[in-house]
């Protein structure tokens, strides 16, 4: 319903992006014909293709000796890995668990809770072992041999970044005033309606409970992506990279849930 009940409101898709600006609207003061750049805007950037016109509060400066490719990839999972982050009170030293870290957002979330100092469980397939404790995590779990959710540790928190488990599958990781945050709506949407029901039950689940990070602030975002990226402390986990011309085969790899990080679309 929100992108179109019958298709899409927007025939071309993509939300964020990298590349060099052309032309500039009359009240652009932050921007300059020539500029390299590089965005985001979840409504919809119209990205997958050779120009986009944009609102300047969503575009930034990309940071020196950054690829188009690497920049193009560093902003939507990051925005929501970041909005996850602002949903709660993280406290250096505390402990997360990341479900799903080699996805878009899993592995933005991994790098960005590194940086904010916090001892960092993922999940992953043990070939990409390596990879994710590169990013920052102190522990991995193959998930393909181990089921997470019957971890014997417990954390403040839990990130679902790939949304799929639920809050009662991973209830009991939980310690007392834990949040489970998920990106997906759930089962029957209930990602939705729990973080409404869950406080009014905080004797029965120990104060447990679910919030919705709901993403907002995209220049925030880019403020700290361009920031963490300068000082060496973010890179974009890019699996492939299609031309223009192959975004169909793009999206059917994509599709198949197997994916590593990101897929770039290279327009030229």
């Amino acid at each position: 319903m929100i992108t179109g009940l019958f298709k899409p409101k927007k025939q071309t898709p993509g939300t964020e992006f990298a590349g060099e600006i052309e032309v500039i609207g009359n009240n652009v003061n932050s921007l300059k014909v020539g500029d390299k750049v590089f965005g985001f805007n979840d409504d919809g950037a119209q990205s997958h293709a050779q120009f986009l016109a944009i609102n300047q509060d969503y575009v930034a400066i990309m940071p020196e000796n950054l690829s188009y490719t690497q920049a193009a990839a560093s902003t939507e999972g990051t925005h929501y890995a970041y909005n996850f982050i602002n949903k709660i009170k993280l406290e250096k030293g505390q402990s997360v668990l990341v479900n799903g870290a080699t996805g878009a957002i899993g592995s933005a979330a991994v790098q960005l809770l590194s940086y904010f100092e916090i001892k960092i469980t993922a999940t992953s397939a043990i070939k990409n072992t390596e990879l994710v404790k590169s990013l920052g995590a102190d522990r991995v779990i193959d998930y393909t041999q181990e089921d997470f959710t019957k971890d014997d540790q417990s954390y403040h928190y839990v990130f679902d970044t790939v949304g799929k488990s639920s809050f009662f599958k991973c209830k009991k990781l939980l310690k007392p005033g834990g949040i489970y945050i998920s990106s997906d709506l759930g089962f029957l949407w209930q990602n939705i309606y729990l973080p409404l029901i869950t406080p009014m039950l905080k004797a029965v689940l120990e104060n447990k409970k679910t919030v919705t990070p709901f993403p907002k602030d995209i220049p925030a975002t880019l403020t700290l992506v361009k920031k963490l990226i300068e000082q060496g402390k973010f890179k974009a986990v890019i699996d492939r990279e299609y031309p223009l011309e192959q975004i169909i085969d793009a999206y059917r790899y994509v599709e198949k849930g197997h994916k590593t990080g990101n897929v770039v679309i290279r327009v030229k």
